[in-house]
């Protein structure tokens, strides 16, 4: 017998059925669309990427003093991988897992869940409120700002970066470029 593999539309039900609150549904399509961006940049697969980062935060909002320890049960009971558990639970290194990302995509979900909520935020303030019109420097003025966004883990942020041997700016912009993609599905298309 196969190993069932899920597929987007398994994924998006999943996160449906455990995630009620809408901003944590945009943030999980916000991070799909950047799992997706990159998968194709380091030429993998991107449906799997991309499920992958959907489905990344699927215990927060019902368990969020279980998170990342609460999805196993959900995923095993629907009979996911174990690779695609190992690589939600690995988001969470250090902060509420022990388990280490150690594949690119587990990195990359690593370095983005908390980026992307950083460019959200710094899209939300902007006049346009679209992250169309969004570049680099705006992000990183926001980034020296310690008063914004407070509940951003920077120091996260930088060692996932590393993890995947890129500089700062660069992770940066490639988030943007993958979120702008998803503007409207994301709802930060804005005035634009």
């Amino acid at each position: 017998m196969s190993e069932y593999i899920p597929t987007r539309e398994d994924a998006f039900n999943l996160l449906r059925e455990y995630t009620e609150t809408p901003a944590l549904i945009k943030h999980a399509l916000a991070v799909e669309a950047v799992m997706v961006h990159f998968a194709g940049k380091f030429g993998e697969d991107p449906v799997k990427w991309g499920v992958i980062g959907l489905v990344h935060d699927i215990d927060y909002d019902k368990f969020p003093y279980g998170h990342c320890n609460k999805c196993i049960d959900i995923f095993k009971e629907h009979n996911w991988p174990e690779e695609y558990i190992h690589a939600v639970v690995s988001h969470g290194w250090e902060i509420c897992s022990d388990v280490k990302p150690e594949h690119v995509m587990e990195k990359v979900l690593y370095a983005a869940d908390e980026l992307t909520g950083l460019i959200t935020a710094t899209v939300l303030v902007r006049p346009s409120k679209s992250i169309l019109d969004l570049e680099l420097k705006s992000v990183k003025k926001k980034w020296k700002e310690k008063s914004f966004s407070v509940g951003v883990d920077r120091l996260l942020i930088e060692k996932g970066a590393k993890m995947l041997d890129m500089t700062l700016d660069d992770l940066i912009t490639e988030t943007i470029t993958a979120m702008k993609n998803s503007a409207a599905e994301i709802d930060l298309k804005g005035n634009l």
